[in-house]
C-alpha cells in the first residue's frame, strides 16, 4: 500500500471504492438479473453511478455463478479513469478480453491466442508481430478488395430495393465483410474456393456460444437466457464443424502467411493459424459487423444535410485526385470526422478489463480511489466516450466534432481499440493491431457508399439497418 500511503502523505485524500458485491453468489446472480432482465446494461451503470455519487464502484459482472464464482469488478465509468485499463505499468491484460469469464480454448484449437494473452508474455509478441507481418502483406488488395466488395454489396441491395422496396443492410454487410477480409488476407476468394457464401453464418455460430454468457440471445425471453446460457457454457462441439471449414479455408489458402509464421517467428503453424482465424473471425469481422451498421444508422439520423456535404466531398476528392485512392480519402476531412464520431458514439466492443498487478490509484473527475493488487477493473467504453466533463453535447452525434486543429486535440479521448486513438499500436501493448486499418476501410465504406449514392433513409421502427429509401447518385 505504498502508493496509497503516498498520496495520503501529500494531503490527497484517497477514498475507499464505494459499492458492494453482495453476500456470495446471491449478490452475483442478483446483479446479473439486474443487468440483463430489469435494467438492461445502460440504465445498470447510470443506477449506480447515481446511488454511489461516484463513476468508480464495486460491482459484480455477467456471467457469475455458475459459469465463474469470482465475477467482483471495480467498473470505471469515465473518460478519466477508463484510460488506467490501458497502463500496463500498473494492469496486466492476461485472459481479461472478456472479463473474468474466459471461452474454453477448445474454441481456438487448444491454444490461448493472442488476445488473451498479456504482453510480458514472449508468445503475445511473436503473434502479434505475425499479425503486424500479415496486415503488411495485404495491403495491396485492401483498395480493390474493398471496392470488390463494396459493388457485391450494392448489386444486392439495388436488387432487394427494386424488387420489395426495403433492404436489409445487415444481411448484405456480413458477405461484404468476409470476403473482404479472407481475399485481402489470402488472396483466395471464399465463395468460390471452398466456402460458397456461408462464410459469414459459420463465424457467427462459432461466436455465438462463446459470447453466450455475457450477452443477451435475442430471441429467447430473458428470464430463459438466465436459467440457459448465462447458466451453462455452451460446449465447442456444437459449432466444431464450422469452425473446422473456416479453418481449412486458412490452412490451404493462408499457407504464404503461415509460412512467415513460421520461418520469421518461429511460431508453431497451427497456433499461427488458429490466431489468425481468431483476429480475422472475432476481432475484424466482429468489430466491423457494429461499426458499419453504426455509420449507416448515424449518417441517417443526421439527416440530408449531411449526406449531401459528404457525397459533395467524396466525389470531389475522387474527381481532383484521379480515382478513389489513399490520396482522396486521406483529403475526405468530414469523412474521417464522421467516422471517429460513430466509433465515439459507438464502441465496437463496448466493455475492456485488466488485473491490478500493483496496489495504486486511480483517478477519477470526482476523486482518488485506492486499488488493489489482484483486483479486477472493467469500464464500459460508451460512457466513457460520451463523458460530459470532456465533450460538449457528449449524447449528440456531432459529424465535425474532429475537424481542425481543435478537433484534432480531442481524438486522445477516443477509446475504441483498447487504447486511445492517438497511441500506436506496438507488440508491446494490447492495442488492436489493425486499428488505422479499421478506421481506413470504414472510411472507405462511406466513400464508396456516396460515390453510389445521393441519399437513404432507414427504417427507424426496425432493431435492425433496414433501408426504406436508397437514392442513386445524379452526379
Amino acid at each position: 500500500m505504498l502508493v496509497l500511503a503516498s498520496m495520503a502523505s501529500t494531503g490527497v485524500p484517497v477514498k475507499e471504492i464505494p459499492g458492494s458485491y453482495g453476500p456470495p453468489v446471491l449478490g452475483a446472480l442478483a446483479d446479473r438479473f439486474e443487468y440483463f432482465v430489469t435494467e438492461g446494461v445502460d440504465k445498470f451503470f447510470k443506477n449506480r453511478i447515481d446511488k454511489y455519487k461516484s463513476t468508480v464502484f464495486k460491482v459484480n459482472m455477467p456471467p457469475g455463478p455458475p459459469i465463474v464464482w469470482d465475477s467482483r469488478v471495480v467498473m470505471l465509468l469515465d473518460g478519466k479513469s477508463f484510460p488506467v485499463l490501458y497502463d500496463l505499468s500498473k494492469v496486466e491484460k492476461k485472459n481479461v478480453l472478456t472479463g473474468a469469464y474466459m471461452p474454453s480454448t477448445a474454441f481456438t484449437g487448444g491454444y490461448r491466442v493472442s488476445v488473451y494473452l498479456d504482453p510480458s508474455e514472449e508468445n503475445h509478441i511473436k503473434l502479434k508481430r505475425f499479425c503486424f507481418e500479415a496486415l503488411k502483406n495485404s495491403r495491396d488488395r485492401y483498395f480493390p478488395e474493398f471496392s470488390r466488395a463494396f459493388d457485391e454489396l450494392s448489386a444486392a441491395v439495388d436488387k432487394e430495393m427494386a424488387s420489395s422496396g426495403k433492404a436489409s443492410f445487415a444481411t448484405q454487410i456480413e458477405q461484404l465483410i468476409f470476403n473482404f477480409l479472407c481475399r485481402s488476407i489470402t488472396g483466395a476468394d471464399p465463395v468460390t474456393q471452398g466456402l460458397g457464401t456461408d462464410g459469414p453464418s459459420y463465424v457467427t455460430q462459432w461466436l455465438a456460444p462463446q459470447l453466450a454468457p455475457i450477452a443477451s440471445s435475442g430471441f429467447l425471453p430473458k428470464i430463459v437466457d438466465e436459467l440457459t446460457i448465462h447458466s451453462i457454457p455452451l460446449p465447442f462441439w456444437l459449432v466444431s464443424g464450422s469452425y473446422d471449414k473456416l479453418f481449412n479455408f486458412l490452412w490451404t489458402h493462408a499457407s504464404p502467411v503461415l509460412d512467415v509464421a513460421e520461418k520469421e517467428f518461429g511460431l508453431n503453424r497451427a497456433e499461427a493459424c488458429h490466431d489468425l482465424l481468431f483476429n480475422i473471425s472475432f476481432n475484424a469481422f466482429g468489430g466491423m459487423l457494429i461499426m458499419f451498421p453504426s455509420i449507416v444508422k448515424y449518417i441517417a439520423l443526421a439527416g440530408n444535410q449531411l449526406q449531401r456535404d459528404l457525397a459533395k466531398e467524396v466525389r470531389g476528392a475522387v474527381r481532383s485526385q484521379g480515382g478513389l485512392n489513399g490520396r482522396a480519402l486521406e483529403s475526405m476531412a468530414l469523412v474521417r470526422s464522421t467516422v471517429y464520431e460513430v466509433l465515439r458514439m459507438a464502441p465496437p466492443v463496448p466493455l475492456q478489463y485488466a488485473r491490478a498487478k500493483t496496489d495504486f490509484v486511480v483517478e477519477s473527475h470526482d476523486g482518488f480511489y485506492g486499488v488493489k493488487k489482484g483486483e479486477l477493473l472493467g469500464g464500459y467504453q460508451p460512457f466513457a466516450t460520451k463523458d460530459p466533463k470532456l465533450f460538449d453535447r457528449a449524447d449528440e452525434f456531432v459529424p465535425r466534432r474532429f475537424m481542425g486543429q481543435e478537433g484534432e486535440k480531442m481524438l486522445k479521448h477516443v477509446l475504441w481499440s483498447n487504447g486511445r486513438e492517438t497511441d500506436e499500436t506496438s507488440a508491446d501493448n494490447k492495442q488492436c493491431a489493425g486499428k488505422d486499418i479499421v478506421v481506413m476501410v470504414a472510411r472507405l465504406f462511406v466513400a464508396h457508399f456516396f460515390l453510389r449514392y445521393d441519399s437513404y433513409t432507414i427504417d427507424q421502427s426496425s432493431s435492425s439497418v433496414t433501408f426504406s429509401t436508397l437514392n442513386k447518385a445524379t452526379a
